[in-house]
């Protein structure tokens, strides 16, 4: 029997938790654009969320995580498990990304960009965006495992995971000095390029 679609959706909590989450790093990534990184302190992002401190190092805690958190992680997820089961890996990679990018307000897609060239211009977010990375391929790696029912520390599996987020960064780097959405366009052609087999 199917679920119900209320039991696929999360609790009143986890969606106030959830909107919490967005607003501290929603005011976060405005107070460092307009001011800077390391001139804004935990003390001012928490003023302007509305919230203490102490609630700040509840969702982060540190002032790098704040920047390296994805929130669009979990619905490209979800997007991409809601995608036939005989739709070859990185074609339902792809659908799923770009359901998840029609879906973005104008806002969501500023605090991407605006998250991307942080963590690739700031020093002392270089290490964030690093674990930032191994997190990401390893999540799409246990997601392509759970997918074809093959153990999460499968040498391929892993390549696979590996080529992915390598592909969508070397396409995405460059554009981070000058964003646009186009930002979005260049991870769906990077991974077109190597759903092709990557052909020179």
């Amino acid at each position: 029997m199917n679920e119900s679609p209320a039991a696929d959706k999360p609790g009143l909590r986890e969606r106030k938790k959830a909107k919490t989450r967005a607003a501290i790093q929603e005011h976060a990534l405005r107070l460092f654009r307009d001011q800077g990184y390391e001139a804004t302190t935990v003390e001012q992002i928490a003023e302007a969320a509305e919230v203490s401190p102490s609630t700040f190092f509840r969702y982060f805690p540190t002032k790098e995580d704040v920047v390296a958190y994805d929130a669009l992680d979990p619905l490209v997820m979800a997007a991409w498990r809601s995608q036939p089961v005989g739709v070859p890996p990185i074609t339902a990679i792809r659908v799923a990304m770009r359901e998840v990018a029609a879906s973005m307000t104008p806002s969501q897609a500023q605090e991407l960009m605006d998250r991307g060239r942080l963590l690739f211009s700031v020093q002392e977010l270089r290490q964030a965006a690093i674990v930032e990375l191994l997190r990401s391929g390893a999540m799409v790696t246990a997601e392509l495992a759970a997918r074809l029912g093959r153990p999460a520390d499968d040498f391929e599996l892993r390549v696979f995971g590996g080529a992915i987020m390598g592909a969508m960064m070397a396409a995405m780097i460059p554009m981070l000095d000058n964003p646009s959405p186009e930002i979005l366009e260049a991870a769906d052609r990077a991974l077109e390029f190597v759903e092709k087999g990557m052909p020179l």
